[in-house]
């Protein structure tokens, strides 16, 4: 199966690129413990499913290689996806915002132009 549209839906069973197992997708926008970084799946193995809350993977669109099987999608997925994107899109502007503030305004330490 071709690469999809970014967010998939739940239920989505994929290969990541090196990969050596399959991950079926349980969610979206989940932050690690360690880097709060904002990734755009959450998953868990796939046959096996969720086991334990240390055995969930995180992981972006761009790493997944394969799609073998494309979850559930209705009338309430599309609305659910229409929302995550634009919730996702603001905190993606907010952050870059932020980025671009820090970049313009700190220097030595100190705050200027606000």
């Amino acid at each position: 199966m071709a690469k999809a549209e970014k967010y998939l839906p739940v239920g989505t069973v994929v290969k990541l690129i090196n990969g050596t197992k399959k991950a079926m997708i349980t969610g979206f926008a989940s932050t690690g413990d360690t880097d709060n970084k904002v990734y755009d799946y959450n998953g868990c193995l796939y046959p096996e499913g969720f086991l334990s809350s240390n055995q969930v993977c995180l992981f972006n669109h761009n790493q997944i290689e394969t799609i073998y099987f494309l979850g559930y999608v209705d009338e309430d997925e599309k609305c659910f996806k229409e929302e995550l994107n634009k919730v996702i899109s603001q905190m993606y502007n907010s952050q870059k915002e932020t980025e671009i503030e820090t970049h313009l305004y700190h220097k030595k330490g100190l705050w200027f132009g606000r």
